[in-house]
């Protein structure tokens, strides 16, 4: 299998007629290239999407009250009513499914309603629990992020958006500093920006963060809170915490337990497994388009072989003659099939990750500038191994049938061949 005299006597089988090597080539050239091509894409397209998803916890959950549907113990239909910290005291004591956990409370978004000196803005301002960070995540640009001490001691302490930063403190670090927001003084402890694109109530950057229980006196508007977040754990259902939760609710603030409207609910855990299944099926298909192209690639191989058998008949009745195994004549041709397919199939694995390479360079650049919907095209090392793997058996299969065809010639007809 590694004699050098075979492989030269191959490679000077192949090389006596360029033209048709070449366009025999092509065909299997092309198939790899496009296949790297659209996997590459996908791989873009997936992580351009999810880009914007960084830092945010893709197993959320999101709850707020809404007007009940159902009349129950007394109330009546279409009652308003208010989510309250005894829901997540609740929820923190009886539901094991939760990982993290954090009511949202929102100041009134007045016009000018954040001020330092002379310099103001409209912000919206919330309170919320320092697990919410967990569920949001934060880059920090100045300072710390507050602490179950600021949420126990309902500290006037606060985190403000890095836009925020910008207008007031033209960029500078803020922390120490005091600002007014809707009437309140806050000490800025941190300055930061969400890691996405996604934000909940508002872009972060425009955010002013507060301790909810500091918030929450502030507001003078008791126990009420007005949204829920939560994560849930790895290793639970989904839906069924979801259910529990809801119960949970229902029972506490006299809802009827079959009530469909009376507590919203965004489950992202189930959107972001829908992308996932979307991206999965956009993989099969390329898959399976790329591999019709590379079996259209890999017939080529096998008609021309074929061929090359036919040409060659003479040649290998005299192998025959003298004594050649039907082995030898087999691994022969396979092996020029493999070679050809090869060379071919490798140039089109490399040419179509030097195009992805250059387009991610581009791409880079302008995400610096603005941003981008596709991002880091490329493909992995298990992928380039696999379709190498694939394309090494193509080329293998692509020489059995011309093989067996030379193995079944007799030598005494092919000497006999003009």
């Amino acid at each position: 299998m590694f004699d050098a005299d075979r492989w030269v006597e191959i490679w000077v089988t192949i090389t006596r007629n360029k033209t048709r090597s070449i366009l025999t080539c092509f065909g299997v050239f092309w198939g790899i290239l496009m296949l790297v091509l659209l996997l590459g894409s996908g791989t873009g397209m997936k992580n351009g999407m999810f880009a914007g998803l960084d830092g945010f916890a893709t197993n959320s959950v999101f709850m707020w009250s809404d007007r009940t549907s159902e009349a129950y113990k007394g109330f009546n239909k279409g009652r308003f009513w208010d989510l309250r910290n005894r829901d997540v005291e609740g929820m923190k004591k009886n539901i094991p499914g939760i990982e993290y956990l954090s009511p949202i409370i929102w100041g009134n978004r007045s016009e000018k309603n954040v001020v330092f000196g002379q310099k103001t803005g409209t912000y919206t301002v919330k309170g919320v629990y320092p697990e919410y960070f967990n569920i949001e995540s934060q880059k920090i640009h100045y300072g710390r992020l507050f602490n179950e001490i600021d949420q126990i001691s309902k500290r006037k302490v606060c985190l403000i958006g890095s836009d925020i930063n910008n207008v007031l403190f033209n960029g500078a670090n803020s922390c120490g500093e005091y600002i007014r927001a809707n009437g309140i003084y806050y000490q800025v402890i941190g300055v930061v920006e969400a890691k996405g694109n996604i934000s909940i109530g508002g872009r972060s950057t425009e955010c002013v963060f507060v301790p909810f229980s500091t918030m929450q006196q502030t507001l003078n508007q008791g126990d009420i809170l007005h949204f829920l977040c939560m994560s849930i754990k790895r290793e639970y259902n989904v839906k069924q915490v979801i259910d529990e939760c809801t119960a949970l609710v229902k029972s506490n603030n006299e809802i009827a337990p079959s009530d469909p409207q009376a507590i919203g609910v965004v489950n992202l855990a189930a959107q972001f497994a829908t992308f996932d299944m979307l991206f999965t099926g956009i993989d099969i298909l390329v898959w399976l388009v790329g591999m019709g192209t590379l079996l259209a690639g890999i017939i080529g191989v096998s008609n021309i072989m074929m061929v090359t058998v036919k040409e060659r008949t003479k040649e290998i009745g005299v192998r025959r003659a003298l004594g050649a195994k039907p082995w030898n004549i087999i691994s022969q041709v396979m092996s020029e099939s493999l070679l050809l397919t090869a060379l071919a199939g490798l140039m089109g694995l490399s040419l179509g990750v030097f195009i992805l390479d250059m387009v991610d360079k581009v791409l880079s650049a302008q995400a610096e500038s603005g941003g981008t919907f596709f991002r880091n095209p490329g493909v992995s090392i298990d992928t380039a191994i696999a379709a190498t793997i694939i394309l090494l058996i193509s080329g293998l299969l692509a020489g059995l049938i011309p093989a067996w065809r030379a193995m079944q010639i007799k030598a005494i007809d092919a000497i006999r061949e003009e």
